[in-house]
């Protein structure tokens, strides 16, 4: 019986590269493999850190100058000329007495999407740190208020970072008289950035002080968010301030809420605190719903006093 016999070996070797030829490219992809992964990382730490160093990505500090911007918003349908016209030359011959700068906006000026036009507030104040972006502070004060004491500086008055830990209300209920959400505790006045009263029915939206800075933006830009304008609050922009404050712990960690006569006082006491001599500001709450006229009748013993008192000044 025959067997098949195996295959001759051969001392011919198969025809593989020489060796002398693959480490020269083995080599190559090694080295183009390490160059795509830190090209990747360089890229990598490019994108995180370029925000730092990029001269136009930096934010300034302002400068001061102006130290405040003073904001109203006017509404022609509700008041008469001669009444406009005395709140104007009040905040002019305020802002010229301290180097500050007035801010007049009207509702009408901005597309508010059929929000109602006491909205107009909140994008003015955004307005108005775009224009004065070198403002350390903007001051909201409404069109139905008169400032009342020309010695007072806001930056002195208020927002000196010791004086401010003193008058801030610290555990103090967001919206009078049991709200669970309360202001911290532990916040000083280097930590705040928008500063408001309350009157007997919660926040009062009618003088306020918001501090220029990222974080101004940031919380303008929020209150004024197309959600909340929206919602069809009954009212407005008071009751969506007193939603985000509530339920946004990024804003109430910036907020401090003061005294109502250090700021915001009411010509009469039915709904808040009554304004006094020395007071930095009145406002006249109802004279609105009074009728047409009303504002301007009640507005005459406060304008004489005013005038008096910066005429002494």
């Amino acid at each position: 019986m025959h067997f098949a016999l195996p295959p001759r070996k051969t001392s011919i070797p198969p025809p593989y590269m020489p060796r002398s030829n693959r480490l020269p490219m083995l080599r190559r992809s090694r080295f183009k493999l390490i160059a795509i992964t830190g090209l990747f990382f360089l890229t990598v730490i490019y994108l995180l850190t370029r925000g730092n160093g990029h001269p136009k990505l930096k934010k300034r500090m302002p400068t001061g100058n102006p130290p405040v911007v003073v904001v109203t918003v006017f509404d022609e349908a509700k008041y008469g000329k001669g009444y406009i016209d005395s709140i104007k030359e009040n905040r002019i011959e305020y802002a010229k007495k301290h180097g500050y700068q007035t801010f007049f906006a009207n509702v009408g000026d901005y597309d508010l999407k059929g929000a109602p036009g006491s909205w107009t507030k909140v994008v003015a104040m955004r307005h108005a740190l775009t224009k004065y972006p070198e403002a350390y502070f903007l001051w909201y004060l409404d069109q139905n208020a008169f400032v009342m004491n020309p010695q007072l500086k806001i930056e002195d008055h208020i927002m000196k970072t010791a004086k401010l830990t003193d008058l801030m209300k610290k555990d103090h209920p967001v919206v009078p008289p049991d709200s669970i959400i309360k202001t911290f505790s532990h916040l000083t006045g280097q930590d705040v950035d928008f500063i408001l009263t309350q009157d007997k029915d919660g926040l009062s939206v009618g003088s306020f002080i918001v501090r220029n800075g990222e974080w101004g933006e940031f919380f303008l830009d929020t209150w004024f968010d197309p959600i909340y304008r929206s919602y069809n609050f009954q009212k407005a922009e008071t009751h969506a301030l007193e939603h985000i404050v509530q339920w946004h712990p990024t804003i109430l960690a910036r907020l401090a809420i003061i005294d109502q006569r250090l700021l915001n006082s009411y010509s009469q006491g039915n709904k808040g605190d009554q304004y006094k001599d020395g007071d930095i500001a009145v406002r006249l709450v109802d004279c609105v719903s009074a009728g047409a006229n009303a504002c301007e009748t009640e507005s005459q013993r406060f304008v004489q006093q005013w005038r008096t008192s910066f005429g002494k000044s």
